[in-house]
């Protein structure tokens, strides 16, 4: 993949992965266009640099010089988590991006900023050059794995000669370790650290796009809502327009914008309900580690966590911001749920993968 990090989802997943392989004796390379910090141990960085101004040049370019670089390589096998053309695994983090497309502009306004904003998507010859990327990998990969049944199925309905039994499902799985319950003095004390009233009730929510999560919806929601609820946010940039939409619906006192926050577990276990309005996810790991760390979560059904949810937690319509309040308070009077306990039929982790890239070796 473009990069070889320790952060970012995908990035941290390929990093830990990469090590694992490495811990068991193989040998591995990490083809990628640059490297972060050291390396794994055991991990060697096959760099390619990065090449052209142009985002579309440099999809491209990585996709060719990739390419290059497994012929070179002459590997008994190659995974790919990139826009890449030529392995034999493919482990797909997000959807299609017709799906992508189809899905995300309900979260624009309907109007002139909806109609630019897909006007510029469709103009992009980047977004081409990924589209035509996909359908390329799809037709040419072996084995292909989704993170969620829900992504899987969007690759199904984008790519019609593929069937749904032939691609593997692999969650992603949170570690249970750092995200967890805490006893409720430990609780009463964060929320103190962070200036919350015993009878406030904190909704919580995780966004580093604030449209396609929803922030607007949930700024409106908010304000159907009695003065006890409040609404904090981590991550994102330049929240102004969300500051303003509060302003006018006169709940700017009642929002907080956290920006990047570095203890995520102190954050989940402070607040009373975590909601996810998002309109694309391919499998929310906040949701999970909200869950992990005592907090009701609510989650939209395009979300492929919200696998793990009761039903009586999901909602339909992220747009829908009076169904969303009254499901707030429902679950408000709801006591907190039981430590989460990952259910072991569910296929999940790093397990399945070197299980899987392990068979395909022998097998050669």
């Amino acid at each position: 993949m473009p990069k070889l990090s320790r952060y970012g989802g995908a990035e941290a997943f390929a990093w830990r992965l990469s090590e694992a392989l490495a811990q068991r004796g193989h040998d591995v390379d990490f083809i990628c266009a640059r490297c972060d910090g050291e390396p794994p141990d055991g991990v060697t960085p096959v760099e390619l640099g990065r090449f052209g101004v142009f985002r579309f040049i440099k999809v491209l370019w990585f996709a060719y010089a990739s390419d290059k670089a497994v012929k070179k390589g002459n590997y008994d096998l190659v995974f790919g988590m990139g826009k890449t053309i030529r392995q034999d695994i493919l482990r797909i983090g997000g959807g299609p991006q017709s799906k992508f497309w189809e899905l995300s502009q309900r979260a624009w306004p309907i109007g002139i900023a909806r109609s630019f904003k897909m006007l510029r998507r469709r103009c992009s010859p980047a977004n081409w050059v990924i589209h035509y990327l996909d359908k390329v990998r799809m037709q040419r990969t072996p084995s292909i794995v989704a993170v969620s049944h829900l992504v899987r199925d969007w690759i199904v309905e984008s790519h019609p000669h593929l069937n749904a039994a032939d691609i593997d499902v692999v969650y992603n799985r949170p570690d249970l370790s750092r995200f967890s319950q805490v006893g409720e003095q430990e609780r009463l004390r964060l929320r103190a650290g962070c200036g919350i009233r015993d009878d406030q009730v904190v909704i919580a929510t995780a966004a580093t796009n604030f449209a396609l999560k929803g922030i607007r919806y949930l700024v409106d929601m908010l304000a159907r809502l009695p003065e006890r609820f409040v609404l904090h946010v981590a991550g994102g940039r330049k929240p102004d327009k969300y500051i303003r939409q509060a302003k006018a619906l006169g709940v700017e006192h009642r929002v907080r914008f956290l920006g990047r926050v570095d203890d995520m577990p102190a954050f989940y276990r402070a607040a009373d309900i975590f909601i996810l309005a998002t309109f694309y996810d391919a499998c929310s790991n906040a949701v999970l580690e909200a869950m992990a760390c005592g907090c009701r979560s609510l989650s939209s059904r395009l979300n492929g966590s919200a696998y793990f949810l009761p039903e009586k937690w999901i909602f339909p319509d992220p747009a829908d911001a009076p169904a969303m309040a009254e499901l707030v308070l429902q679950v408000a009077g709801e006591d907190r749920p039981d430590p989460l306990e990952w259910p072991e039929d569910v296929v999940s982790g790093l397990e399945p993968f070197i299980e899987m890239i392990e068979k395909r070796l022998v097998g050669k």
